[in-house]
């Protein structure tokens, strides 16, 4: 049985390329009020040091599932995930568009953290973003996805569009 508007229950979905770190696992959980982290990689998924890792940096009292993208894109989408107060971590902007094309109900993106690696420009203080990123970007702002830049959920929020 689907509670009405149960969809909503996706709080945040942010890029940040450490994944789960303390000022996310901590700062982002409080401010969003999630109970459950999901973090949607292909990479790690296959990584047992990783995961394990990630498990001890999770929050007291907030579930952690690890998934890759596709069966992520499959849980979102099924319902079962309805039921939690949901932050999506993902790896690259890339992941984070691959779940936007996928699932109807994120609405905004979180940019934290993408990393300077050869060609790439930064955009702030913690994004760096390649040509493929910013067609990513671009795509998810022409679906009328918001994509804001804000490492902490203290700061304010910067709209993608104002520096790219």
């Amino acid at each position: 049985r689907r509670i009405l508007g149960g969809r909503n229950m996706i709080k945040l979905c942010r890029v940040d390329h450490r994944l789960l770190h303390g000022q996310v696992a901590f700062s982002w959980t409080n401010a969003v009020q999630a109970d459950c982290i999901l973090v949607a990689s292909d990479e790690v998924v296959n990584d047992e040091m990783w995961k394990t890792t990630l498990k001890l940096g999770k929050p007291a009292g907030v579930k952690l599932v690890i998934k890759d993208i596709e069966n992520s894109v499959k849980a979102l989408n099924s319902g079962v995930t309805d039921k939690y107060k949901l932050l999506i971590v993902v790896q690259t902007i890339h992941d984070a568009y691959r779940l936007v094309q996928e699932v109807p109900a994120i609405k905004s993106i979180n940019l934290g953290g993408a990393k300077k690696q050869d060609g790439y420009r930064q955009i702030s203080k913690a994004i760096f973003v390649g040509p493929q990123d910013e067609e990513d970007i671009k795509a998810m702002l022409d679906k009328g996805v918001e994509v804001e830049i804000r490492q902490l959920a203290s700061e304010s929020s910067v709209p993608v569009q104002s520096v790219l």
